[in-house]
């Protein structure tokens, strides 16, 4: 199941991720740097005709700052609780909750149950989910020969059903988990690379070879091969 934490970065409490901080064992110099960061923001516009005043921003981490990201994965990391038969899995304020047992029908109570616990403990933080982003999808051994599953799971009176292919953090999964649903995506991502390093050395000018080939190396091999710590392609992909 993917969840959408509502708000993202916007929702930080500056009181509260000091705090953590401080629970955490972080220095005093730090926890104060990172307070005086997370206040008192001010911007000015700068264009022909705009005023020459600064004016108070409303904003927690803010976002494109390297440190913003830190900072939330910090502040979110208490929703990553030890649960018997569950996996929470994050990327910012993306998450991934896996459960399995021996039916279908478990799963989806599982679930449900956790999606409360985890609202459980985000409320304290002011953090909410962004219920109808949800996805789910049933994931099935190749062993099983029965039908795929149809329950879907229903969180504050919104029913989700199972999907045939969803996109977590970064990643394609399918019921089946199949890579092909994954690299197919990546190849199609370096195939249009493919076709603008190919626009920067047209033949008999441009960039000599072996700056293409560096070029293309750099470029190329992180998109083909996103997903390989998961995932591993068939033989036809």
């Amino acid at each position: 199941m993917f969840l959408d934490i509502k708000g993202g970065f916007d929702n930080v409490h500056p009181g509260q991720l000091t705090s953590a901080l401080w629970a955490k064992g972080a220095h005093k110099y730090l926890t104060a740097s990172v307070g005086s960061f997370l206040t008192n923001h001010i911007c000015k516009l700068l264009f022909q005709g705009s005023p020459r005043i600064f004016s108070p921003v409303a904003v927690d981490t803010p976002q494109g700052s390297p440190i913003s990201l830190l900072l939330f994965v910090i502040y979110v990391s208490p929703l990553h609780p030890v649960i018997t038969n569950v996996i929470v899995i994050s990327y910012v304020d993306d998450f991934v909750v896996t459960v399995s047992s021996s039916s279908q029908r478990r799963n989806v109570q599982l679930l449900q149950g956790h999606f409360r616990s985890l609202c459980h403990i985000a409320a304290p933080r002011c953090l909410t989910f962004s219920i109808p982003k949800t996805e789910l999808i049933h994931g099935r051994t190749p062993q099983e020969r029965s039908p795929p599953s149809k329950a879907g799971v229903r969180l504050d009176d919104l029913y989700f059903s199972p999907k045939d292919e969803v996109r977590g953090p970064g990643y394609w999964f399918t019921p089946s988990l199949s890579p092909n649903a994954l690299f197919s995506k990546r190849l199609a991502l370096a195939q249009g690379a493919l076709d603008t390093i190919k626009r920067l050395s047209p033949p008999g000018k441009g960039l000599p070879p072996y700056l293409c080939h560096r070029l293309a190396s750099s470029l190329l091999a992180p998109v083909l091969l996103y997903g390989a710590d998961l995932y591993t392609t068939s033989v036809s992909m």
